[in-house]
């Protein structure tokens, strides 16, 4: 009779957590020596069949050969289903960190990839979303030498970059993007690298309208995109049209729209030092100080004015100078209105430029 309660309680408990959860859990049959993490998947589309190309590098971290392994699907799951059955190994999609997405693919559009990442509850937000050009795969064959690690090392410089806010390399994850991209005034933009023999050269940031790819600024419009976020530290910045560059620069900007949205002010205050300086170019006195800086302000002015101008006739805000129309208690903007004021809106900028005294620079 005892047996028969302790049986019966037993059964009882275990049907009220099923209860309380809403599910039942059902244990994975694996071991922990069976199971080997990923860091990254790699995706590829553009064959004629609309199938896409799946890679990832196993395995991470321990000294075994590694493998660069590729299959063509037609679904992204189906891809990874492949990887379990082409190695020894169980791989936990769970631990990937990066995803490397071909230029060419993400033209056509990333809902559809991105949205069946995000079904899969195993993997993290915090993914970071890539863009690359040229052959990743040729580049990660440079890389099989088991000390390498090259899938760890890429890891660890975009979470080096995140935790430091420096304003060098664009660094979004999967949740900063999917907040972009759902939103109704703002549009995502993506780090772009290209894979070069056994380089991985980063190139500049990539613009999007929804979930296409539509433009790419490197060099000069890129670090100055950086300075139009607010709290951004820049190491170097470089502007070879004045034949300067200014070192360890914080950026603060603010953002002003109008009530009718007509006009939008910018404020950016910077603070730095001139690290180099044109062997032609000499300052001798503090006004000649003071008319550079002027100078590098205007030209930093006219420079800001003209890539949100190519923002505006391309109708996209990767800025996400739209959200400045969310106010409290007040009906949101729809995306059709805030287009319609973008495309048309006046851009006032105002650069503030506070570089270290003279003596420092002679």
């Amino acid at each position: 009779m005892k047996r028969f309660l302790r049986a019966t309680l037993v059964l009882l408990s275990s049907s009220l957590l099923v209860l309380a959860c809403g599910c039942v859990l059902l244990p994975e049959n694996n071991m922990i020596e069976e199971i080997t993490p990923i860091i990254f998947w790699s995706v590829k589309g553009g064959g004629e069949d609309g199938k896409i190309t799946i890679s990832t590098l196993v395995p991470p971290l321990i000294k075994e050969k590694k493998r660069v392994l590729t299959h063509k699907v037609s679904l992204l799951n189906e891809g990874n289903k492949g990887f379990n059955l082409s190695y020894y190994n169980e791989l936990k999609a769970g631990q990937i960190r990066l995803l490397f997405v071909d230029e060419a693919y993400a033209k056509q559009g990333l809902t559809s990839l991105i949205n069946t990442v995000l079904t899969d509850p195993n993997i993290s937000q915090r993914l970071y979303l890539v863009i690359t050009k040229g052959n990743f795969n040729v580049f990660l064959a440079k890389h099989l030498d088991e000390k390498d690690n090259i899938d760890y090392y890429l890891y660890r410089m975009f979470k080096h970059y995140e935790k430091k806010k420096q304003g060098e390399i664009t660094i979004v994850n999967l949740h900063q993007f999917m907040k972009m991209l759902y939103s109704q005034v703002s549009d995502p933009q993506l780090p772009v690298f290209r894979a070069e023999g056994d380089q991985f050269l980063y190139e500049g940031t990539a613009f999007f309208n929804r979930d296409s790819m539509v433009a790419e600024i490197r060099g000069k419009d890129d670090q100055i995109k950086q300075l139009l976020y607010n709290d951004r530290f820049v190491r170097y910045l470089v502007l070879p049209d004045l034949s300067v560059t200014l070192g360890h620069i914080r950026a603060h900007t603010r953002k002003k729209l109008t009530p009718d949205l007509s006009s939008l002010s910018i404020e950016i205050d910077l603070k730095g030092s001139i690290d180099e300086l044109d062997s032609l170019a000499r300052i001798e006195d503090n006004f000649q100080y003071a008319a550079l800086t002027q100078k590098i302000e205007q030209y930093l002015e006219e420079n800001v004015i003209h890539l949100l101008s190519q923002m505006q006739q391309m109708q996209i805000d990767p800025l996400q100078i739209g959200g400045l129309t969310a106010k409290p208690f007040s009906k949101p903007i729809t995306r059709d209105t805030w287009d319609r004021h973008w495309s048309t809106m006046k851009i006032n900028v105002k650069v503030r430029l506070h570089l270290e005294p003279l003596t420092k620079v002679k």
